[in-house]
C-alpha cells in the first residue's frame, strides 16, 4: 500500500515511532489500516517522509474510507456515518463516495449465510442516503430513458448497486424508471409509454430466467429496439446470450450505458447559422 520495503517501514518505526504496529502471538507486526491509509495519502501530498508522518499523526484516523464507515455501522453510530460521508464528499465526487465509501462500508458486513444487525443497519442507512440524493438530482437533460428491472431480494447488496446505478444515471441527465422484476408483464407494459426507454437494464439475481424472459418479451411488444443489458450477473453468461454486460460497479456501468446511448443517438447535427437580414439606412 505504501510502496516501500518492510525494512524501510521498520526503520520509520524506529526513527519516528510511526506507524505503530501491534504484535501477533508469533511476533509479526500488525498495522492499523487507518494509519496506513493516512500515511499513504500524506506521502503522496508531501513527498517527504518526516512531513508525511507529522501530517498523518495530526490527522489521526486518516481520510474517510469504506473501512471506517464499516466501523461506524458496527457501532450503530448514524452520526459518525453522516460525518464520514460528509468528509468524503469534501474530497471525492458523489459517485466516487458511493463506490469507494458507502458500498464498501455496507459490503464489509455482508454475509451470504445470514443477515447480521450491522449489515442491516448499514443497508438501511445506505438506502435512505441514496434515496435522499435521488430526490435532489437535477432535471433530465437527455431524451434517452433507461428502464432498470431490479430482481434483487430485499436487503441484498445487489439492490443497493441498482439504486446507485439509477442515481448516477439521473445525475448524468438520463430519465430513469426503476421497477421490481416481480411486476406482472401486462402491468409493466402499461408503464413503458411514459418512459419510452432506449435501454433496459436487468439487475439482481433473485428471479428465474423464465420470468425475466416473459418481462423482456412484454417490453418488446411496446419498445422493440431497446437493447437489454446485464448488471452484476442478473443473467447467467452461457455464451449464447445476446444480453450485453455492464460489469460489477455502478460507475463503470453508467459510463458504458452513456457510451451506448451516445452511440445510438449518433453525431449531433448542427443547424447552419442563418445570415442576418440586410438593414438599409438612409
Amino acid at each position: 500500500m505504501l510502496g516501500v520495503s518492510p525494512n524501510t517501514l521498520r526503520s520509520w518505526e524506529r526513527r519516528y515511532n510511526f506507524p505503530r504496529p501491534r504484535r501477533s502471538p508469533g511476533g509479526h507486526r500488525q498495522y492499523e489500516l487507518a494509519e496506513i491509509e493516512s500515511l499513504r495519502v500524506t506521502l503522496a501530498e508531501t513527498h517527504n517522509v518526516s512531513s508525511a508522518i507529522a501530517l498523518a499523526r495530526q490527522r489521526g484516523e486518516g481520510p474517510s474510507s469504506g473501512s471506517r464507515l464499516a466501523a461506524a455501522f458496527a457501532a450503530f453510530d448514524e452520526d459518525k456515518a453522516n460525518g464520514l460521508l460528509e468528509e468524503s464528499l469534501a474530497l471525492r465526487s458523489i459517485e466516487r463516495t458511493i463506490e469507494e465509501v458507502l458500498l464498501e462500508g455496507v459490503t464489509a458486513h455482508a454475509d451470504a449465510s445470514t443477515t447480521t444487525p450491522e449489515y442491516e443497519f448499514g443497508w438501511r442507512y445506505a438506502t435512505g442516503w441514496l434515496s435522499a440524493l435521488k430526490r435532489l438530482s437535477p432535471p433530465a437533460t437527455r431524451d434517452a430513458g433507461v428502464l432498470v428491472l431490479d430482481a434483487a431480494t430485499p436487503r441484498e447488496i445487489d439492490a443497493l448497486h441498482a439504486q446507485a446505478l439509477e442515481l448516477m444515471l439521473r445525475r448524468a441527465g438520463v430519465r430513469t424508471l426503476c421497477l421490481s422484476a416481480t411486476i406482472s408483464p401486462t402491468r409493466l407494459a402499461r408503464a413503458l409509454p411514459a418512459l419510452n426507454p432506449c435501454a433496459i437494464v436487468l439487475a439482481g439475481r433473485g428471479i428465474s430466467l423464465d420470468t425475466l424472459g416473459r418481462l423482456v418479451y412484454s417490453i418488446r411488444t411496446v419498445v422493440q429496439r431497446a437493447p437489454v443489458f446485464d448488471f452484476r450477473g442478473a443473467v447467467p453468461d452461457t455464451g449464447a446470450s445476446t444480453v450485453r454486460r455492464l460489469g460489477q460497479t455502478p460507475l463503470a456501468a453508467r459510463d458504458a450505458l452513456l457510451g451506448r446511448l451516445d452511440e445510438a443517438a449518433g453525431p449531433r447535427v448542427r443547424t447552419p447559422a442563418q445570415p442576418l437580414p440586410a438593414i438599409s439606412a438612409r
